[in-house]
């Protein structure tokens, strides 16, 4: 986005000469995926403007119609900018909102001036997303961003930017609570790389590892999260770290 070069349907409200563009060209993205889910591959593609998210969800139910039904778990990452009536289709086509919620908090100082009001009202939607039975699938995006899950936890829950200038959030209506951000950075995350069965929850046969954090950040004032501190990492099982 700060680029301007995210593929959008309208201009951007500082630059109205400019909408961004597509890396690639439509037909050749169709006939890259069809190819690729022809031959059983997960697609992962990279959108973060309304334009370019609504091609590919557009290709995603193509392909789907074209090649039969098949746990695909497509995926779109970054998602950052959708247009309204393109929410609903996530779930529709069982697309994973592939996102990073640092970015938010980040953005957000800015964002509006690029965008404009009513765009921003879909930015970053987390809770859009989750009401319209969306699946999240949460990560860091480092090194563009901190890898810290705990900074992507205070971002999603909060949405307090960088700036602090919005103490009550930015576009706070797309909070969601700390229970579903975890969700989407455990067993959603798990889910969307089809790795469900060995990780994402603490069950017996599964991989065990975990952090114990000093807080159970469920009980905390969300605007903490952040500066919470990990007592101990366990990695297969063995303590890797702990502290003293």
């Amino acid at each position: 986005l700060g680029s301007h070069t995210a593929a959008f349907f309208e201009p951007f409200s500082d630059t109205p000469d400019e909408s961004g563009f597509l890396v690639n060209d439509e037909a050749d993205m169709y006939r890259w995926i069809h190819a690729a889910d022809s031959a059983g591959l997960q697609l992962m593609i990279h959108a973060i403007g309304d334009r370019a998210i609504h091609l590919l969800l557009n290709i995603f139910e193509r392909v789907e119609k074209e090649n039969g039904p098949r746990d695909r778990r497509f995926r779109i990452e970054h998602a950052q900018h959708i247009a309204p009536a393109d929410i609903p289709r996530f779930a529709k086509l069982g697309v994973i909102a592939s996102m990073q919620p640092y970015h938010a908090i980040d953005d957000g100082r800015w964002a509006e001036t690029v965008i404009g009001a009513e765009r921003i009202k879909t930015t970053y939607a987390f809770r859009s997303l989750l009401d319209a039975n969306a699946r999240l699938a949460f990560g860091s995006d480092w090194f563009v961003a901190p890898p810290t899950p705990l900074e992507g936890i205070y971002a999603a829950v909060t949405r307090r930017t960088l700036d602090d200038a919005n103490p009550d959030g930015w576009v706070p209506e797309q909070k969601i609570t700390v229970e579903e951000t975890l969700k989407a950075y455990t067993a959603d995350a798990a889910y969307a790389s089809f790795d469900e069965q060995i990780k994402g929850t603490l069950e017996l046969g599964k991989l065990a590892d975990f952090v114990l954090l000093e807080k159970d950040i469920r009980s905390i004032p969300p605007e903490e999260i952040r500066n919470v501190a990990v007592d101990m990492t366990v990695v297969g099982g063995k303590i890797v770290f702990e502290k003293q």
